[in-house]
């Protein structure tokens, strides 16, 4: 199995996980960045070589500080285009003009995506325009 299809897999076995702020727990709860940390330490086996500090629900719209673009270069290096995406990638969405990027999720492939969605689950959605156009770095487990 490759790298990427082992993170598809991982991160499909998260698939129903209920939706939990700063969650990281397959089976108990999960949010997006949980998610993510939770397909790492199914792959590499131990927590990344950064702590994420506790977070409130709305802090990319009150910092605007872009966490999650530092994070994913600390953890992956430069950022790639979008064009470059494989399933198993991450994809950082920006909701809007000046606010931080503030979700994420895994590419599945054929248009679709795995991520946490508040109110509802882990689940694997259509990566439509509306999706799309809010990607603002795409990273790859090394």
């Amino acid at each position: 199995m490759s790298r990427a299809e082992h993170v598809l897999a991982i991160a499909e076995s998260w698939i129903g996980t209920p939706y939990r702020h700063q969650g990281a727990t397959k089976g108990i709860g999960c949010d997006c960045i949980g998610l993510v940390l939770g397909v790492w330490r199914e792959l590499y086996g131990s927590e990344p070589p950064m702590t994420i500090p506790p977070y409130a629900p709305d802090w990319a719209e009150r910092s605007c500080e872009e966490r999650l673009l530092h994070a994913g270069r600390q953890l992956f290096g430069a950022a790639m285009p979008l064009s470059e995406a494989k399933p198993g990638d991450i994809l950082v969405f920006r909701w809007r003009a000046g606010c931080a990027a503030k979700h994420v999720g895994i590419l599945a492939g054929d248009g679709w995506f795995i991520h946490a969605y508040e109110q509802a689950a882990v689940t694997r959605s259509a990566l439509v325009d509306g999706w799309r156009r809010r990607i603002v770095a795409v990273h790859r487990f090394g």
